[in-house]
């Protein structure tokens, strides 16, 4: 993709955004191209080998994406650029607008921390219209003794207004990163070095970094003062959550992390997707979300097991539509990311003790669960002794959901039954379900390559007795459905709870849920409200409570 003429739309934002013209001007001469503009990008730009695309992330911000054969992807960050005297400039800006902001009162929200940013900007600045000599506002100054201000060009003040913004009420230079939709995770280096996962590109790494080691300590030192986790040698790896739900693992001391004070952002997502957008991804199919439909709704217990960054997260949020809308939803978890659509919702989050004192672990939060009678708990992610809890309240009939790092059955089993977790090897058989999710490198994409049903504890082998149900094909891209007619979970458990007398209808049912799902993919249907309001009328009223015609 490469263009030897600026596109109209491009060319008029270039005229209107200096920074922007700057940059394509640089590249130009470079490469000899220009890149291509687009608004959005959609799955079809993941066909692209070499892109060079350029598109708006918001507030004079722009993201080029550029790939060259043999290199790695490059993504510029398209902002605002201080010259040397206007750092000199920003330097007296930036220290009277937090020198006047502590002094008034404390801002409740980033937008009214913004508004008073601004607010005290536009008082210490002179704006200097463009004309031949000095400044009308420059010659009254002199006459009248004002207080002295800064003077500023119209373009600096809006450099100005950005930068402040940026460092003070957003993440500083990685705050681009964190507006742009389509990032995933940022994960930093070290102050040169900084890369992102991007949802259509991939890994790309990006133009971000800091001018000094000094700067750099004073970003993450501040960093975590603001998130009330001060960092330093004696306490060098943090665990929080940034003001937008994001995940932040910042490891200080370049004793630990090498290369550098390092850090990982895993990106918060304000809507989860929604499980027909995973359909139409590829994720899972038709049927094996209907599969999940019909155990959801009947509480059987899952566990949603991966590696990292496979999207075990993600699929929990997606299914969670499934279960009963009038159910009692209870959420236990280090980090808030699971997002359940009901309106009975008891989110319970972990904190850290002072002095050892003063903290709750999800072991608390899990055992005070047991008393509060939800119909289903669910755990972000089981690492230690909590899983023990877990199984237990599967014992006593509440149905679990949690995510766990396992690779297949095998290795979940040995996983739960060894430290920290212990959970003893008949405790498993109370579990229902084990979905494994699993990024394909060679592909790029995620897909669900397994679904094992825990038929229960065999005392005679010490062992779970399992049997896959779901398999994915790697050569065909392929999630083969293998259950039919042989499900333990479909015909001896939910059939059995629905009351059906031929237990074989269960398959009529779990089709008929097919049908919808595909439905719904082919009618565009992807915003989660809307998926989990569908879901929730054909609950109340059947096929006729759906907004379209199933067969």
């Amino acid at each position: 993709m490469a263009a030897t003429k600026l596109q109209p739309e491009l060319k008029n934002l270039a005229y209107r955004y200096p920074h922007l013209r700057d940059h394509l001007i640089s590249f130009k001469r470079i490469t000899g191209k220009y890149p291509e503009y687009k608004e959005d990008l959609t799955d079809e730009d993941k066909k692209i080998r070499r892109p060079n695309v350029i598109y708006p992330i918001g507030d004079l911000l722009f993201a080029h994406i550029w790939g060259e054969a043999g290199q790695e992807t490059k993504y510029y960050v398209i902002e605002p650029r201080l010259n040397e005297e206007e750092r000199v400039k920003y330097r007296t800006v930036l220290e009277i607008v937090l020198d006047k902001a502590v002094q008034g009162k404390t801002p409740t929200s980033d937008e009214e921390f913004t508004d008073i940013i601004e607010e005290i900007l536009y008082k210490s600045v002179v704006i200097r219209k463009k004309r031949r000599g000095a400044s009308i506002t420059s010659i009254l100054r002199r006459l009248f003794k004002f207080d002295k201000k800064v003077e500023v060009t119209e373009e600096t003040y809006e450099k100005f207004r950005y930068r402040l913004n940026r460092d003070i009420v957003g993440m500083g230079p990685l705050e681009p990163l964190l507006r742009d939709r389509y990032f995933e995770d940022i994960h930093v280096i070290n102050r040169e070095i900084t890369y992102g996962v991007h949802k259509i590109f991939g890994m790309v790494r990006t133009n971000i970094k800091w001018e000094s080691e000094e700067e750099y300590e004073r970003y993450l030192k501040a960093l975590g003062e603001r998130l009330g986790k001060p960092i330093s040698d004696a306490r060098p790896i943090i665990d929080a959550r940034l003001p937008d739900g994001s995940r932040l693992n910042l490891i200080y001391s370049d004793d630990v992390s090498y290369r550098g004070p390092s850090l990982t952002i895993r990106k918060s997502k304000d809507v989860p997707i929604s499980v027909t957008q995973l359909v139409k991804w590829g994720t899972l199919t038709p049927t094996l979300a209907a599969y999940l439909w019909l155990a959801l709704e009947n509480d059987m217990s899952i566990i949603i097991c991966g590696e990292t960054a496979s999207g075990k997260t993600t699929t929990l949020n997606a299914i969670l539509t499934f279960i009963h809308h009038d159910a009692k939803i209870y959420t236990v978890e280090d980090t808030p990311e699971v997002t359940p659509p009901h309106n009975a919702w008891q989110q319970m989050v972990t904190r850290e003790g002072e002095g050892g004192k003063g903290g709750v672990t999800m072991f608390d939060l899990l055992k005070a669960a047991l008393r509060s009678r939800p119909n289903y708990i669910i755990v972000g992610e089981v690492r230690g002794e909590e899983g023990r809890i877990a199984f237990q309240a599967m014992q006593t009939g509440h149905p679990v959901l949690f995510t766990f790092h396992a690779a297949s059955i095998e290795s979940l089993v040995q996983r739960l039954t060894s430290d920290p977790i212990n959970v003893p090897m008949a405790f498993i058989g109370n579990c229902n379900i084990a979905l494994f999710q699993n990024y394909i490198k060679g592909k790029g994409v995620r897909r669900v390559t397994s679904i094992q049903e825990i038929e229960g504890y065999s005392k005679q082998f010490n062992g779970v007795v399992t049997r896959e149900v779901f398999e994915y094909d790697y050569v065909k891209d392929e999630i083969i459905f293998k259950g039919f007619a042989n499900s333990y979970i479909l015909e001896d458990k939910i059939a059995t709870k629905m009351g059906l007398p031929d237990r074989r209808q269960i398959y009529e049912i779990l089709k008929e849920r097919a049908k919808i799902i595909e439905r719904m993919v082919q009618e565009r249907i992807f915003d989660y409200h809307e998926v989990n309001e569908i879901i929730k009328a054909y609950r109340l009223n059947g096929l006729e409570g759906l907004p379209f015609s199933l067969y």
